[in-house]
């Protein structure tokens, strides 16, 4: 089994051969892929995390997504902002104190949720507009796995207010507008993106890739750190 990272892999000897042993599997039941070796164990975590081969193909990168997604957590002034809570739970609270990362969601606030009521619009989108508003979106891993309404609206963001994320992890479920949010992501030249074609998504795929970009982060930190 190869070296594990101290903070971003399982804690006991047992956990983390479980887990090389379900990443050995993985890597050879999926044979050859498209996918470069910074991308490849972020897709690999995803199938890890759903168990579905499918993520061999349907997840697609900006060119710059890894990068930008690994200064971001490299940085250790970044944050993630999410739609959902399930999110924030999710991710584990070590490794994002590792790299001094913090987590954001509004969907349950008062003031979304009587903005929404006001304006006939979605929880999620005014909780990514009040994220913005806060100063909370530029520079910030945005992680969508739920609200495809979430997701349109934070395009809308980049392109009509100038929003800055480091990177989008746009990955919504859904049958309602979920694949077309994740194609209209995919257009965006300005901001990096991490998506999912079609309906498949959510938030335990977010959260899965994300803690894959923490592991590389740690690795390209070096045993000595």
């Amino acid at each position: 089994m190869a070296t594990p990272n101290t903070v971003t892999e399982q804690l006991t000897r047992a956990g983390q051969a479980i887990e090389h042993d379900s990443f050995a599997v993985i890597d050879r039941e999926a044979g050859p892929h498209a996918y470069g070796p910074e991308q490849w164990p972020i897709v690999r975590r995803m199938i890890h995390a759903n168990a579905d081969f499918d993520f061999n193909g349907l997840t697609r990168f900006h060119p710059e997504a890894v990068r930008a997604g690994l200064a971001a957590v490299r940085s250790r002034a970044s944050r993630v902002v999410a739609d959902v809570e399930m999110i924030c739970v999710g991710l584990s609270a070590p490794r994002l104190g590792h790299f001094g990362m913090t987590t954001h969601q509004f969907i349950a606030d008062a003031d979304v949720i009587a903005a929404a009521r006001a304006e006939d619009t979605t929880r999620a989108v005014q909780a990514m507009r009040k994220a913005h508003r806060l100063g909370l979106v530029d520079g910030a891993i945005v992680g969508i796995g739920n609200a495809p309404t979430a997701l349109i609206e934070v395009v809308r963001l980049i392109r009509e207010h100038g929003a800055r994320p480091a990177l989008v992890v746009g990955m919504p479920v859904g049958f309602v507008s979920a694949a077309e949010a994740k194609a209209l992501m995919s257009e965006e030249t300005e901001v990096p993106w991490l998506v999912i074609d079609g309906r498949k998504g959510g938030s335990t795929l977010v959260v899965a890739a994300i803690h894959a970009l923490l592991g590389l982060a740690e690795t390209a930190e070096g045993p000595c750190s």
